[in-house]
Parts: C-alpha cells; sequence; structure tokens
C-alpha cells in the first residue's frame, strides 16, 4: 500500500475510532440542548378568560331562542300560536334559560354574579306569561308581552355584561357604563377623557332702578 493512502486510511480509522466513542456523548447533548428548551407556559389568565367566553357563548344560546319565539310571534297572524308550536319554540328558550341562571359556587363567583341568575329568572317569568296567551289571539296583549320578553333580554345582557367579570368595552364614544357595588373599578375606555362639569356663569345683579 502506497504511503500516502496508509495514511489516508489511518486519518479515517482514527476519525471513525473517535466519532464512535464521541457520538453518543455528541447525541447526549444535543438531546439534552432540545429538552432543556423552554416549554410553552400556560396561558395567563387562562381560567378568567374561559369563564368570560362561556358567559358570552350562554348569553348568546339565549338570545337566539327568544328572537325565534318573538320572530315567529309576530309573524302569526295576531299572534295567535297552537300551544302545541307555542310549547316547540318555549323548550329551547327554558334550557337555555337553565343554564344560564346556574348560581357560581361563591369563591369563584364575580361581583354581581347574582344579577345574571336574577334576570334570567325574570325572562323565565316574561317568556311564561308571553307562552300562556299565544292562543288566545289578543294583539294588544301579545305587544305587552312581547315587550317585556325584550326588556328581559336586554337586562340578561346588562347582567352579563356588568356583573359577570367580562371586560369594559372601550369603543370610543361610549359613555361610562354603571358600575356594580362591590366589583372592580372598570378602567375607563382609552383615548376617552373625561370632561370637566360646564362653568356656569352667575347671575349678575340687576341694579335697583
Amino acid at each position: 500500500m502506497p504511503r500516502r493512502a496508509g495514511l489516508l486510511v489511518s486519518t479515517a480509522v482514527c476519525g471513525a475510532l473517535v466519532l464512535g466513542t464521541a457520538g453518543p456523548a455528541i447525541a447526549v447533548v444535543s438531546d439534552h440542548s432540545v429538552s432543556s428548551e423552554a416549554a410553552p407556559g400556560p396561558i395567563p389568565d387562562a381560567e378568567a378568560l374561559t369563564g368570560q367566553a362561556k358567559s358570552l357563548a350562554d348569553t348568546a344560546g339565549v338570545l337566539k331562542p327568544v328572537a325565534d319565539l318573538v320572530g315567529a310571534v309576530l309573524k302569526a297572524p295576531d299572534g295567535k300560536i297552537a300551544p302545541d308550536a307555542a310549547a316547540r319554540l318555549g323548550k329551547p328558550v327554558d334550557e337555555a334559560l337553565a343554564t344560564l341562571a346556574k348560581p357560581v359556587p361563591a369563591p369563584k363567583a364575580p361581583a354581581g354574579a347574582g344579577l345574571k341568575v336574577q334576570a334570567a329568572a325574570d325572562l323565565q317569568a316574561d317568556i311564561t306569561a308571553l307562552l300562556k296567551i299565544l292562543g288566545a289571539g289578543d294583539p294588544k296583549a301579545i305587544t305587552t308581552a312581547v315587550k317585556a320578553v325584550l326588556t328581559g333580554s336586554v337586562n340578561v345582557l346588562a347582567a352579563v355584561l356588568l356583573g359577570d367579570g367580562l371586560p369594559a368595552p372601550d369603543l370610543k364614544g361610549l359613555p361610562e357604563l354603571p358600575k356594580i357595588p362591590g366589583a372592580a373599578t372598570t378602567p375607563q375606555a382609552p383615548g376617552t377623557t373625561t370632561l370637566p362639569a360646564p362653568i356656569v356663569p352667575a347671575e349678575s345683579a340687576t341694579p335697583a332702578e
């Protein structure tokens, strides 16, 4: 074997021997470096955000069947709907309100959470009153009952927005929302300013003639 070829073979053999022992160590170091990378941590405030999303979902679950019920009543001649049809329209509303009205355990309940439960109960009473008169075909009474249902639905929305831990709206131009006693202070919407009270000039004294 020529001397140069022998040197190349020897170098290759030495390299193979070195890598044969160092290879596993390199692999271990490489694996360790990958595993030691910071694993993704939990999303901050995930529990609170999940609760807020659930509140929105529960509220939407109520408003859709209520809107369907009101729409069907307003389209019916004189608002008269057969009892079986009224029962079919009322069932999804009852189920949705039952979910919304479930009390939240005290340690986890946000301040004002009781308002949502009360609003759901009130809306349930309004729905029941509407369903009872649908067979009579009394347009005036139905109008009054529908207005009560719509107002009750708005009350549910307001109770969820103000008392169920949802973030404050930040749409520019909105007036400041009322606050629930015991609830955390709602941050002021970005870009809005609190205007000072208007200065009313004092009336000047009229000189006596």
